[in-house]
C-alpha cells in the first residue's frame, strides 16, 4: 500500500539496524526516523507557552547527528519521511521502546486521512537529566488503519493548517 499510493518517502522496505535505532518497515507499522533539525525548548526568556500566541524565542535551533534534551524539559523535531495518507487511511503514531525505556516519550497526534507533509514531533524527556536522541535513527512507529469507507470531510478538504508542513513546525492559529 505505501509504495502503491507513494505514501512514504524515503521508503525503506526492510528494517534497518546496523548499530542504529531501527527503521524501516515492521510487522504491522513502518518505524521513523527523526532528522537532524530539533527545536529544544528553553525558558531563557520567561515566555509563557501559549498555543494561540507562540513566542519562537521559547526554542534553541540544533542542526546535527544528535541533540541533547535537558532533564524534564522537551524539542520538537521532523521526521526524516516526507508523507501522503490516503483518503481512507488514518494513521496513529507510538514512540519506540528503546526511547521510552530511557524515560523519552514521542507525541504525536494522528495522521488524518489526506494529510500530507512532514510529521513534527514532540520528544519529551521525562528524566532528571540530559537525554540524547540520534538524528537519522529511528523514533516512534506509525500503525496504519484503513477504513471500509472514506470520510465525508478529511484533512484537505477543510484545508488543514498543517498540510504540507515542510520544517519543524510551531503551533499556529
Amino acid at each position: 500500500m505505501c509504495e502503491e499510493h507513494g505514501m512514504i518517502e524515503p521508503f525503506e522496505a526492510s528494517q534497518v539496524r546496523d548499530g542504529k535505532i531501527s527503521y524501516g518497515i515492521s510487522s504491522y507499522g513502518y518505524d521513523i526516523r527523526v532528522s537532524r533539525e530539533f527545536k529544544v525548548f528553553t525558558n531563557v526568556h520567561n515566555s509563557v507557552v501559549d498555543p494561540k500566541n507562540f513566542d519562537d524565542r521559547s526554542f534553541v535551533d540544533i542542526k546535527g547527528p544528535e541533540c541533547i534534551i535537558p532533564p524534564n524539559s522537551f524539542a520538537l523535531a521532523r521526521t526524516e519521511e516526507y508523507f501522503r495518507i490516503p483518503r481512507d487511511v488514518l494513521v496513529v503514531c507510538v514512540g519506540k521502546s528503546t526511547y521510552a525505556r530511557c524515560g523519552l516519550i514521542v507525541n504525536v497526534t494522528p495522521l488524518e486521512p489526506t494529510w500530507e507533509g512532514y510529521l513534527t514531533l514532540e520528544i519529551s524527556n521525562t528524566t532528571p537529566l540530559p537525554a540524547k536522541v540520534y538524528g537519522g535513527e529511528g523514533i516512534a512507529q506509525l500503525l496504519f488503519f484503513e477504513g471500509d469507507e472514506e470520510p465525508e470531510v478529511a484533512y484537505a478538504d477543510r484545508k488543514g493548517k498543517y498540510m504540507k508542513q515542510v520544517g519543524v513546525t510551531l503551533p499556529r492559529m
